[in-house]
């Protein structure tokens, strides 16, 4: 298996797959497939719960039943099989906090899309809290070392191959397509010190 080159950006360790590989979501391929399939929820801080709790009431109404009863018996968060911290989940595999709607993709309209609940009351006011800072930087993983040491990898994800496809022709970098959470989770002056290694990194290669 051929190794893929670690950069340090900043103290965070990067795969370079994040800057030479392209991707870009294609919701009418996937439907928003990420929210329903898997064995867990998406990955949560103690900081993230306590958002998602003070935002319950606004997402409440747009949870299934099943959902609802799901958080009324465990929280809205609890602890995997690895002990790691994640999204309560829907018959093994849905998030409490997906629903379905109609979206404009581009030029195609998505039907019965599975979107995030949280997302939705954050982006009409009714909250502060987006999303899980786990959801929004996928593909990329987060992995914590000892030390506080963080690493950042890329997932290759069946369910994602169309957005891979799509990322390709648009030629479009997986951290540029990240950007607003990559600066989210590390803010501005380390998204740039990534503009600028992927920039000579790119530079040596052409070279």
């Amino acid at each position: 298996m051929k190794q893929i080159p670690i950069l340090d950006v900043g103290g965070v360790l990067i795969s370079t797959s994040i800057i030479t590989e392209r991707f870009c979501c294609d919701l009418s391929a996937c439907g928003g497939a990420c929210c329903i399939e898997g064995d867990a929820g998406a990955p949560v801080t103690l900081e993230e719960i306590a958002e998602i709790e003070d935002a319950l009431d606004a997402v409440w109404p747009l949870m299934s039943a099943q959902a609802q009863a799901v958080v009324d018996k465990q929280g809205v968060a609890y602890s995997d099989p690895e002990g790691e911290l994640v999204t309560s989940i829907v018959n093994g595999k849905d998030c409490a906090f997906s629903y379905y709607g109609d979206i404009q993709d581009g030029k195609t309209t998505v039907k019965h899309c599975c979107l995030c609940a949280l997302e939705k009351v954050c982006r009409e006011g009714r909250s502060r809290f987006k999303k899980p800072i786990s959801c929004a930087l996928y593909p990329i993983r987060e992995k914590h070392f000892s030390g506080g040491l963080i690493g950042l990898n890329l997932h290759h994800w069946a369910v994602c191959d169309a957005a891979y496809k799509r990322g390709r022709e648009l030629d479009l970098p997986v951290y540029r397509f990240l950007r607003e959470p990559l600066i989210r989770r590390f803010g501005e002056a380390w998204y740039k010190e990534l503009e600028e290694v992927a920039a000579l990194l790119t530079s040596e290669e052409a070279g």
